[in-house]
């Protein structure tokens, strides 16, 4: 599979891991970030699913 028919979840974290790795963040708080991330993300999907 080629990075153009990839799904865009995929690109995505392509292109975070290229972002992150190029500015020579510290994996520790990458790992740190992505939880608060995931969190905040978690929450509007369930305001979202709230208002459908």
């Amino acid at each position: 599979m080629s990075l153009e028919t990839a799904p865009k979840h995929i690109k995505l974290a392509v292109d975070l891991i290229y972002l992150l790795e190029t500015n020579e963040v510290e994996p520790e708080d990458v790992l740190a970030a992505l939880k608060l991330v995931e969190d905040d993300f978690k929450h509007k999907v369930v305001q979202r699913n709230k208002q459908q």
